[in-house]
């Protein structure tokens, strides 16, 4: 091979290895929920809900959330919550899970958008303005900031029996153990075919991540 096209295969090779790292830079990120089955180190063996077996590295300043039960009185004017919801004919949300942020995290997320639960779900971050009692459990409305900017959007959140609540609460790592129930947040595909994932949020004493 002469010096010629030895350069031009080098060329070809970088060009290649550029745009497979672009590609998986743009690569969009993921949400994974599943529960651990290993943990060494930095990296967890999860089982997703889908029954796939995927490796998980979390990033070095992953931060760690638990999410604890909580219930109806924990529901208070101006809490900042968000609510996992299926929408209904009369314009209102029936709430599937809600949960409840810390103080530091208000505005995280603000808004109205699909979800991907299930399919047709929604999720809602925002303040409760009230609170009413119904005949079928209680009745939220929640006000958030528009991501346009322009204005105050209102959702009307029907919380049932069957309604999960949980709140979070600092997490610790020493909890990551087989069998905890994970919900991995803006986790990224690595080229490797691991997951990074900059975020642990996991159920504490037996709660699964709801949302």
């Amino acid at each position: 091979m002469n010096g010629k096209l030895r350069i031009a295969f080098a060329m070809v090779a970088v060009t290649l290895l550029v745009a497979t790292s672009i590609s998986y830079a743009q690569q969009k990120s993921v949400r994974i929920r599943g529960t651990i089955e290993k943990v060494e180190g930095q990296n967890l063996e999860v089982k997703s809900r889908e029954g796939k077996d995927l490796k998980v590295r979390m990033a070095e300043k992953v931060r760690f959330t638990a999410m604890v039960r909580a219930s109806l009185k924990d529901l208070t004017p101006d809490a900042y919550i968000g609510v996992t919801a299926m929408p209904q004919a009369d314009g209102s949300q029936r709430a599937i899970a809600i949960h409840i942020f810390q103080p530091k995290q208000r505005g995280l997320a603000e808004g109205h958008r699909p979800w991907d639960l299930k399919p047709g779900s929604t999720m809602t971050n925002a303040a409760i303005a009230t609170t009413v009692a119904s005949t079928d459990g209680q009745v939220l409305t929640v006000r958030y900031k528009e991501k346009s900017g322009s204005g105050t959007g209102e959702q009307k959140m029907i919380v049932t029996p069957q309604t999960m609540i949980v709140r979070y609460v600092p997490g610790d790592r020493a909890e990551l153990k087989p069998g905890v129930r994970v919900m991995l947040n803006n986790a990224k595909p690595m080229p490797d075919g691991t997951i990074e994932a900059p975020t642990v949020s996991y159920g504490r004493d037996g709660v699964v991540p709801p949302m």
